[in-house]
């Protein structure tokens, strides 16, 4: 990674980020992702995904999501606009029932 990030790219993660009260950045491939985002169904919590590897910025979307969470992989889930960090962490929420209550609140 490395390298500038624009701007743009830079509102719009700020954006999507802001706009859906659950947001997951992904890549398909990611065992973790398959995680969080199954996690996420199972506790029928709706959410919206934007999938890194098919996204010509996906690199410049990641080196922003390391500037705002300190990490750099991925998935980086947000609900109501806080990072609840990535896929194990979104398993253990849902299975002590957190997810849905931070879903709801």
């Amino acid at each position: 990674m490395g390298g500038s990030v624009s701007d743009e790219v830079k509102l719009m993660v700020k954006n999507e980020i802001e706009s859906h009260k659950v947001m997951v950045f992904s890549k398909t491939t990611c065992p973790y992702c398959m995680m969080a985002k199954n996690a996420l169904k199972d506790a029928g919590v709706p959410y919206e995904v934007m999938e890194l590897d098919q996204r010509s910025d996906g690199g410049q979307i990641q080196q922003v999501l390391q500037d705002i969470t300190g990490a750099s992989t991925v998935p980086r889930v947000f609900i109501n606009g806080k990072c609840i960090g990535g896929g194990t962490e979104t398993k253990a929420m849902q299975k002590n029932g957190q997810l849905l209550k931070l879903f709801q609140a």
